[in-house]
Formats: C-alpha cells, sequence, structure tokens
C-alpha cells in the first residue's frame, strides 16, 4: 500500500531550523532517506519552496480568485512530503516516528494513497487514465 507522509511545521517550527546548519541538515535528512531507501520502502520524496512563493486558486467565486500564498489562516503549513509503498497504516506510522524533523512546531500527517484499481474499471476515465499509466511505466 503506498502512504504519503505530508511534512507539515508552524512558523515557530520553521523558525528553529533558521540556525541549523543547512549542509548538517542536508546530511541528517539524507541519512533518513537513505534508510527509506535501503529498506526498499521510498517511492518519492520532495521539498516545497516557502509558502510565500505559492498562489492560492480559490473556486467560490466565478471566475476562481487567484491570490499570492499561503492561506492567512494558515496555522501549518506542508513543507514537504514521502511517498512510502509499505504493507500497513502502521508500518508507515513507524518510519514517521523516525524522521529526523521532529520537536516543537513539526508533525507528520499520513494518508493512504488510493489507487486506480479502488475506482469502477468499467468507467470510460478510469479506462483512459489506466492506459495513460501503462504506457507512461506507472502500472
Amino acid at each position: 500500500m503506498k502512504y504519503m507522509m505530508i511534512m507539515r511545521a508552524t512558523d515557530e517550527g520553521y523558525a528553529s531550523m533558521a540556525d541549523v546548519d543547512f549542509g548538517k541538515m542536508l546530511e541528517t535528512v539524507g541519512r533518513y532517506n537513505e534508510e527509506l531507501i535501503r529498506a526498499g520502502v521510498l517511492l518519492a520524496a520532495e521539498g516545497l519552496a516557502d509558502a510565500s512563493e505559492s498562489v492560492v486558486v480559490d473556486y467560490s467565486a466565478e471566475p476562481p480568485i487567484v491570490t499570492d500564498g499561503p492561506y492567512g489562516e494558515t496555522k501549518e503549513l506542508f513543507g514537504g512530503f514521502y511517498i512510502l509503498n509499505v504493507a500497513s497504516k502502521e508500518e508507515a506510522v513507524e518510519w514517521a516516528k523516525r524522521s529526523p524533523l521532529t520537536g516543537a512546531g513539526f508533525k507528520t500527517e499520513i494518508r493512504r494513497v488510493t489507487t486506480i484499481d479502488e475506482f469502477p474499471q468499467d468507467n470510460e476515465w478510469v479506462r483512459k487514465e489506466r492506459e495513460w499509466r501503462e504506457s507512461t511505466g506507472q502500472l
């Protein structure tokens, strides 16, 4: 099963990282990534650019309203993600507990990634997506 670990942090969490040597941080996260790779569970991992560079598309009006992000009410922002292929949610939790990005202001949300097999296979759009995935080597 695929699970996404969504790395979240508050402003305080980000502030606590301000004085951390970037090279040391890369080494720490790199060692964690290496563990995931050696265990054969890592499918993808990416960090996200600073939220100040984002835009928000709000669909509550017609046409949608586009504003500079992040959301004004946001208390925690996504900083990156991992996608793991593990046997269970419990295994994903165990990997999250080993994350080096810990302490006050840091959280990891874990969500199962649904698969194309969970949708009606006789649906035209599901068939088209399956064909695309097969043609691109994603299935």
